[in-house]
């Protein structure tokens, strides 16, 4: 099915849902949808409900808030940003369990900021977004949920990164004898005791999972497509010393976080290529693997032939302890065919497995959602991306009026907190709404000259970045263009500094047509 009659279809399928029940077909008057429930979207929730705005729904297709911290469920899960750092800056929290928030304690937290915060009646779980249209004759969106349909103003797309799971084209895959699943849609009743586990892929949530089940599995087959970087983790429990001291004093906490940020901060050479730095992570790199791994012949397995820094660095004390195992067998291929239990390799290696996991990532570049979504003259998003993900200061896009994306184009990371970047665009979007509501302006839309201008000065900042020369295929990289379409090429504070600021000369106020 051509892309063009895969968008009809889910629009055609929308319409019979509207259509049936008339209470389902009215829609409902809301200032303000929200897409998403996890860390962005809760964020703009919050601070619209703060700022006394409370005509607004967050619409979420899963029961809970949480996103990647709800689905992701399998052993090990954790993050890999400080819990001081990967947490709301107006929402610090004093009991962190380690220095590396388990992910059940990330949700935790999302769970209680929607209650204490006043969100809950705001959410509207179980409701998958089938379209979103812009009116230009109102001016306003209509938004149509498997549950129900809004007309609103503003509409703020929370979706993330990590939410669409990226499964591989694997010949036979769906005839494999025993369970095989994403890692991200981990069965909470699975039992590998004594099993044969595939497990593919070997970037972070396989290097969390691996020593996990190589603990209670017979036998465990690592798929590695390419090694990757890892370094010491360095996780610890936090004592209860600390945390009462945080608690005393909560300008103490504070000024941690602000210490955090600034070492992360120091992260972003080795990723613009400065020599110094570049040299300092790949020495810490291999410095780990050659004090864990004696044997040189599974080094040479592990070591990566591609820059450090280029795809995600991992952190792990006990991912290479885990493949020296006399359990688990290193696959340096990925897989290629699948036949009942057996599975094969691209290296013509083939395994019998009870069951097949899959840690291959996610549709990071490429978000589904975007078929969904038609702005001005009836053009999709994903059709104003077809060479990638684009926006203006990483929030608004051309043709697409009063709807801000949020950690989208150009608005990730790879050396500090998402969270802070995700703040830095709330701010922004609040500074828009402000603006524009104090003049009475139903609409705006950013200039497409200014949206090419800050592509084009995107594209010029990274084209020295590791992530573009450093010889390697990442999910920061658009498949299609090759363009870097996925991370800010800044520091964190540079993104922060660029976005303190609505401009309203950048934007078509009150929608004057484009050329």
């Amino acid at each position: 099915m051509t892309e063009a009659n895969d968008i009809r279809t889910v629009r055609s399928e929308a319409a019979v849902n509207a259509d049936a029940g008339g209470a389902k077909a009215a829609a409902e008057p809301v200032d303000t949808v929200i897409i998403g429930a996890g860390f962005a979207g809760l964020g703009a929730a919050i601070q619209l409900a703060r700022s006394g705005k409370q005509s607004f729904v967050v619409v979420e297709r899963g029961a809970d808030v949480g996103g990647t911290w709800r689905d992701n469920v399998y052993p090990g899960v954790a993050c890999d940003i400080p819990s001081q750092l990967y947490s709301f800056s107006f929402r610090p929290r004093t009991d962190w369990s380690r220095f590396y928030s388990p992910g059940g304690e990330i949700l935790d937290y999302l769970q209680e900021a929607a209650r204490e915060e006043g969100i809950l009646p705001h959410l509207r779980f179980s409701s998958d977004v089938l379209a979103l249209d812009w009116d230009d004759s109102t001016m306003t969106w209509t938004v149509l949920t498997t549950r129900d349909t809004y007309c609103c103003r503003w509409v703020i797309v929370a979706t993330g990164r990590l939410s669409e799971k990226r499964m591989p084209d694997v010949p036979g895959l769906d005839s494999f004898a025993g369970p095989v699943f994403h890692s991200s849609e981990w069965p909470r009743d699975l039992d590998l005791a004594g099993k044969r586990v595939g497990l593919a892929g070997s970037g972070a949530s396989a290097v969390q999972i691996l020593p996990r089940i190589a603990a209670v599995a017979d036998e465990v087959v690592l798929f590695q497509r390419s090694a990757a970087y890892v370094v010491p983790r360095n996780d610890y429990a936090y004592a209860e010393g600390e945390k009462a001291s945080w608690r005393a004093d909560p300008d103490s906490l504070a000024t941690l976080r602000t210490r955090m940020f600034w070492d992360a901060e120091a992260g972003f050479a080795a990723r613009l290529g400065a020599a110094g730095p570049l040299a300092a992570l790949r020495d810490r790199a291999r410095r780990h693997l050659e004090a864990q791994v004696p044997d040189s012949a599974l080094r040479r397995a592990l070591t990566p032939e591609y820059e450090a820094g280029c795809k995600r660095v991992l952190l792990s004390d006990d991912y290479y302890p885990a493949l020296m195992s006399k359990s688990v067998r290193l696959e340096r291929s990925a897989l290629s065919a699948v036949e009942g239990s057996r599975v094969a390799a691209a290296s013509g290696a083939a395994y019998e497995l009870d069951a097949l996991i899959l840690a291959t990532g996610f549709h990071s570049t490429r978000p589904p959602i975007a078929h969904r979504i038609r702005g001005r003259d009836g053009r999709t998003l994903d059709a104003a991306w077809s060479h990638g993900m684009v926006a203006y200061n990483s929030t608004t896009v051309a043709g697409f009026p009063n709807l801000f994306v949020i950690d989208g184009p150009n608005a990730s990371l790879g050396h500090n907190s998402a969270v802070h970047m995700i703040e830095s665009q709330i701010a922004y979007v609040l500074e828009a709404m402000r603006y524009l509501r104090s003049r009475a302006v139903p609409a705006f839309d950013v200039r497409p000259e200014r949206q090419a201008s800050y592509v084009a000065e995107i594209d010029r900042m990274a084209a020295n970045t590791v992530w573009l020369t450093g010889g390697c295929r990442s999910w920061y990289v658009d498949e299609r263009s090759r363009r870097l379409t996925l991370l800010w090429p800044d520091t964190a504070s540079a993104f922060r500094e660029r976005l303190a600021r609505f401009d309203p000369a950048d934007y078509d106020i009150g929608m004057v047509a484009h050329d």
